[in-house]
């Protein structure tokens, strides 16, 4: 699909992913964290880019982008949405199949930047995360980190669903298991399974809360369990940090 009906597309996509007050509240949250984690003027590489919201997002805060989707339609919509940033340059648009995607080398500027961001879940539609782990690691300079949005396989409202339940054993076991989704199988993991899709190019160093709004009320993994999404920190094993560089309200880690 290209052309008018793939802008169509497009805009559907973002009325559906805009429409209710709780994604909005976590595609804001994500996006703070992200800016606090990128120095205006540096790199960042969005992963999954869709429709080009967070993209723009950070261009118009100063951040240079580089961004990658494999939905043509969405591309299509990208391009219009951040046209003025893609023809000054501060934003770039790589296209093209997943496979193609993990194979080529990135330019030398895209090799430099500080952090791959992923929201709106991009992750949980990927089975083998680490030979994208391993893509992220050649698009990140030496101290660079990801910054992902990954479905909560703890959220509490998915209890009522009969595909919640016939999965507990596996998510126990297994610390994961995938469910049929729209256009590809969707996969639930915990954090120890993250940690070692990361391994060795990366570590899983800190977890927030999908949001730091009112919707998310109580202390710790009480929080954490009332949100869809959680936003998952990965640094490079040579990266130095001091305290929390997100959001303030970083869980403890553990093997959940």
């Amino acid at each position: 699909m290209s052309g008018p009906s793939a802008i169509v597309a497009g805009a559907e996509y973002v009325h559906a992913i805009t429409a209710r007050a709780s994604d909005r509240s976590y595609r804001e949250a994500f996006q703070r964290v992200a800016l606090r984690l990128v120095p205006p003027g540096k790199l960042l590489f969005d992963f999954g880019s869709g429709p080009g919201i967070d993209a723009r997002c950070y261009a118009e805060q100063g951040r240079q982008v580089a961004a990658y989707d494999i939905d043509p339609r969405m591309n299509e919509y990208f391009i219009r949405h951040c046209s003025e940033w893609l023809a000054a340059g501060r934003v770039r648009l790589q296209g093209g199949g997943y496979r193609e995607f993990l194979a080529a080398a990135p330019p030398g500027s895209e090799a430099c930047a500080e952090l791959v961001t992923a929201n709106f879940a991009p992750l949980n539609l990927i089975e083998d995360l680490p030979e994208l782990f391993e893509k992220f690691a050649t698009l990140t300079s030496p101290g660079g980190a990801v910054l992902a949005s990954v479905l909560n396989p703890y959220f509490a409202g998915d209890l009522r669903y009969p595909w919640w339940w016939r999965n507990l054993g596996r998510l126990l076991v297994e610390a994961r298991y995938a469910v049929p989704g729209a256009q590809a199988l969707i996969w639930r993991r915990r954090l120890s399974d993250y940690a070692r899709a990361c391994a060795p190019h990366f570590r899983l160093s800190e977890v927030f809360p999908g949001t730091d709004a009112a919707a998310c009320a109580g202390a710790g993994w009480l929080r954490l369990g009332s949100c869809r999404f959680m936003f998952l920190l990965f640094r490079k094993p040579d990266r130095r940090h001091a305290g929390t560089s997100g959001n303030g309200q970083a869980l403890t880690l553990s093997s959940s």
